[in-house]
């Protein structure tokens, strides 16, 4: 990892990816954003994994569900921690988010220390 750990935000909400951005960027983290699903998937096609990515479930084109797929399916990225976040709030979107390849499920609205609090333990990086 990095000294500055990366972040990849996956998020289709303008509002919700500006709080995003603003929050890691304060925690020493650096954030690259993309804001639908097919971004995403070129993202993920064509750059280096980053250290942690938080992913939106109900994105545009490409759901977060498939994106997931994609990172595990790629040599580079499979190992990376993906934390999904999405609006509804279902043991069956649960469910499938981890049996996707998930290593963690938020539902929104998130709590703020709550979010950072389970990036740092994918990150390894002190409180």
């Amino acid at each position: 990892m990095s000294a500055q750990p990366t972040v990849l935000v996956v998020e289709d909400d303008v509002h919700i990816a500006h709080v995003l951005t603003f929050m890691l960027e304060r925690q020493g983290y650096k954030v690259t954003h993309v804001a639908d699903g097919r971004a995403a998937s070129a993202h993920v096609a064509g750059n280096p994994a980053p250290d942690l990515v938080l992913l939106d479930v109900m994105l545009p084109y490409v759901d977060g569900f498939e994106i997931v797929g994609q990172i595990r399916a790629l040599d580079g990225w499979k190992d990376t921690p993906v934390i999904m976040l999405t609006a509804k709030n279902t043991e069956r979107d649960t469910v499938r988010a981890l049996d996707a390849g998930a290593n963690d499920f938020i539902i929104k609205p998130f709590q703020p220390q709550e979010l950072l609090a389970r990036l740092r333990r994918f990150l390894k990086t002190p409180a």
